[in-house]
């Protein structure tokens, strides 16, 4: 009879084991997908350049990105080593968001088509606003303040 009340014991055990070793992995996951909800950047503060956000990024304030003429309107460029996409969605607009994708944290590519690219699962976020348009992400890209003077484009 020993061994018969010692057997329920070790699966409760082993249950416990594995069910802590299954959160913790579910934790860590979500963790590295991104799949929080925070819209804390869509609450950000609006400059002088139209984006709002954060301010979080890898360069720091007043680092001159690009000259207007480099932003195609309907599209925009990745800056990859300030971690930043800038876009031009209509004439004279200009809009900042993260280079970082929302999914799984790649860097985002290119822009085409009105939309900003992460070529590592196919995500597509808007150029307008950085909302998703296609997925495997759900979060959007956020944003990223900048500032226009003349015609340079500055990280504020």
């Amino acid at each position: 009879m020993a061994s018969a009340s010692f057997q329920p014991t070790a699966l409760r055990s082993r249950r416990t084991v594995m069910a802590a070793a299954g959160a913790a992995g579910l934790a860590v996951a979500l963790t590295a997908c991104g799949s929080s909800d925070d819209s804390s950047a869509a609450a950000g503060s609006q400059d002088a350049g139209g984006s709002r956000g954060n301010g979080e990024g890898n360069a720091q304030a007043g680092t001159e990105l690009a000259k207007t003429a480099d932003i195609p309107e309907g599209g925009g460029k990745v800056f990859a080593s300030e971690g930043v996409v800038v876009t031009q969605p209509t004439a004279g607009e200009f809009k900042a968001f993260s280079a970082t994708c929302t999914h799984q944290g790649c860097a985002v590519k290119s822009v085409a088509n009105g939309v900003i690219n992460c070529p590592c699962h196919q995500s597509n976020f808007s150029i307008t606003d950085g909302s998703v348009q296609s997925g495997p992400a759900s979060v959007a890209l956020p944003a990223q303040r900048i500032s226009v003077e003349g015609d340079s484009i500055k990280l504020a």
